[in-house]
């Protein structure tokens, strides 16, 4: 993958080091306990798709969540307390700022041209033709959301419906190479990529399917197996202008792997919220393969074991 020579995008901001825990941010063993309550079990799979929490809690839950991380829904939160710069703390993290925004234009580019062309699943909303692009927040420590609170690092990289932004420290990627075995730079995009489809998907309507039947983590692995796949159409449309190859997709699906449930040692499949290693990779593999979002569709597969 190389992104020498690429466009960066505008839609960024750099929020600094917040307080840490003492900002507003949930610290990691409350956060831990109500997650808890959604059924999901560990910190870093939400690291990796927090998204799916704040789409998929039932209201009551959902409202607690939100008390419990300093916000409520579709408040604006002050910035208050932030200071520096989370990209120039190190060359490590400027490194990591430029290439976030190196995908994330690239990002902005696909779904432009996909929503003008209408190549998007069908959910009884109509969709934006214009795309309107996600705002990229980086930071160190913790931060304060429009719309979903305040969070600490301890979450990892989040999407938040509230203000349309996606919320990443940079050093996330650090995590995913040591703590993950997630290395690789084709990885990294993957968790932009897959915090983007969050966005299309809030605007597409998808997060308001609730096949009957199903709790609601069977309706959060139906999310957030699109999500991936979703991400496998970026990197099908823009493998060649960043010279995408077969080592690249092996990190990506590496990285997919890791994150499953199972092997993260979930081993009640009724626990599940995010899918197998195998679900994760296939739907990834579906999207990069394919290059059409229709092709994403988790809902339209009748049985929830079929996914």
């Amino acid at each position: 993958m190389d992104i020498e020579g690429q466009r960066r995008s505008s839609k960024f901001e750099d929020r600094g080091s917040g307080r840490g825990g003492g900002g507003g941010g949930l610290p990691l063993n409350a956060l831990s306990s109500i997650v808890r309550l959604l059924g999901v079990k560990g910190t870093m799979v939400i690291g990796v798709i927090g998204a799916g929490i704040y789409f998929l809690a039932p209201a009551g839950v959902k409202q607690a969540l939100l008390r419990a991380l300093g916000g409520s829904q579709g408040s604006s939160q002050s910035t208050s307390g932030s200071s520096g710069s989370a990209c120039q703390a190190s060359p490590t993290n400027g490194k990591a700022c430029d290439f976030s925004r190196a995908v994330l234009a690239s990002t902005e580019d696909v779904w432009a041209a996909q929503f003008q062309q209408g190549t998007l699943p069908k959910y009884g909303v109509t969709p934006p033709s214009t795309y309107p692009d996600p705002t990229l927040v980086v930071f160190s420590n913790s931060v304060s959301t429009g719309g979903c609170g305040n969070a600490t690092s301890d979450v990892g990289p989040f999407y938040c419906p509230g203000d349309h932004k996606l919320y990443i420290d940079p050093t996330f990627y650090d995590v995913m190479e040591q703590r993950l075995k997630a290395p690789g730079d084709f990885a990294q995009a993957y968790v932009i990529a897959h915090e983007v489809g969050h966005h299309v998907q809030n605007l597409i309507g998808a997060t308001s399917e609730r096949p009957a039947g199903e709790t609601k983590n069977q309706v959060s692995v139906r999310v957030e197996l699109q999500a991936d796949c979703l991400a496998g159409v970026w990197g099908h449309t823009a493998k060649t202008s960043l010279k995408i190859d077969d080592s690249d997709l092996k990190e990506a699906v590496n990285a997919a792997h890791a994150i499953g449930d199972d092997a993260l040692g979930h081993s009640n499949a009724s626990d599940y919220t995010h899918g197998t290693s195998a679900q994760r990779m296939r739907w990834f593999r579906r999207g990069f393969e394919t290059g059409d979002p229709r092709k994403c569709d988790t809902f339209a597969v009748a049985k929830y074991a079929e996914l």
